[in-house]
C-alpha cells in the first residue's frame, strides 16, 4: 500500500512539473531587466530579446533539424510573453505618468518587422508546422495588437489606462473592511501631502531669494 502510494505521489509531482509555467527569459536576461529600471530602457531591452527570439525561430526553421518543431513552439511562447511584457511595462509607466514616447515609437517600429517577419514564415509554410501553428498564430496576433497599442495617441491611451486603474482600485476598495479602507485613505493622504510639500530650503525664517 505504501509502495503504491509513494509511486502516486511521484506521478502527481511529475504531472505538476510538466505543467508548471516554464520562464520565458534566461537568468542572465532576467537579471538584465532587472538593472534597467527606467521604461524607454526596459523596452529597448525587450525588444532586444523579441528579435533575439525571431532570428532563432528563422534558423532553426531553416536548419530544419530532428525535433526542431519543439524548440520553435517553446520560442514563439517566449516571444509571445515578451511583447505582452512590453505592453505591461508601457502601460505601468502610463500609470505612473511617465514620458515613454520613445519607447512607444520603438515599439511601433520593431513590431512591424517582426510582425512581417513571422508572417512571412507562416506563408512558407514550412515542414511540420502543424506542431507550432496556433502558437505562431498567437505570436502574430500578439505583435498585431501590440504594434496597433503602439500607434495610438499616447494622451488619449494615458486617460484609458489611469481610468482603468482608477476603476480597479475602487473595485478592490469595495471588497475591503471599513478598517482597510480607512487604512488606504491614509496611506493615499500621505503620499499626495509628500507630493505637494514644498522643497527643503537653507535660507532662514522671513529670509526672501535675492
Amino acid at each position: 500500500m505504501l509502495f503504491w502510494l509513494r509511486c502516486t505521489l511521484l506521478i502527481i509531482a511529475a504531472a505538476a512539473a510538466a505543467f508548471a509555467e516554464r520562464d520565458f527569459l534566461t537568468a542572465a536576461e532576467v537579471d538584465q531587466i532587472r538593472l534597467v529600471q527606467e521604461p524607454n530602457e526596459r523596452i529597448t531591452l525587450y525588444l532586444s530579446y523579441a528579435k533575439q527570439r525571431v532570428a532563432q525561430i528563422e534558423q532553426a526553421i531553416a536548419q530544419s533539424k530532428p525535433g526542431s518543431s519543439r524548440f520553435i513552439h517553446d520560442l514563439l511562447e517566449d516571444y509571445t510573453k515578451i511583447i505582452e511584457a512590453i505592453d505591461t511595462v508601457s502601460n505601468d509607466a502610463l500609470r505612473r505618468k511617465v514620458d515613454i514616447a520613445l519607447g512607444t515609437k520603438e515599439i511601433a517600429d520593431t513590431n512591424k518587422e517582426l510582425l512581417a517577419t513571422l508572417e512571412k514564415v507562416r506563408d512558407s509554410n514550412p515542414k511540420d508546422i502543424s506542431r507550432y501553428e496556433f502558437a505562431l498564430d498567437q505570436a502574430i496576433d500578439t505583435t498585431r495588437d501590440s504594434g496597433e497599442l503602439a500607434a495610438e495617441d499616447l494622451s488619449k491611451r494615458s486617460e484609458q489606462v489611469l481610468s482603468k486603474a482608477q476603476k480597479e482600485q475602487k473595485e478592490r476598495e469595495a471588497l475591503m473592511h471599513p478598517e482597510q479602507q480607512a487604512e488606504v485613505k491614509k496611506e493615499a493622504e500621505k503620499k499626495e501631502a509628500q507630493t505637494t510639500r514644498k522643497p527643503p530650503t537653507l535660507r532662514r525664517k522671513g529670509e526672501v531669494a535675492k
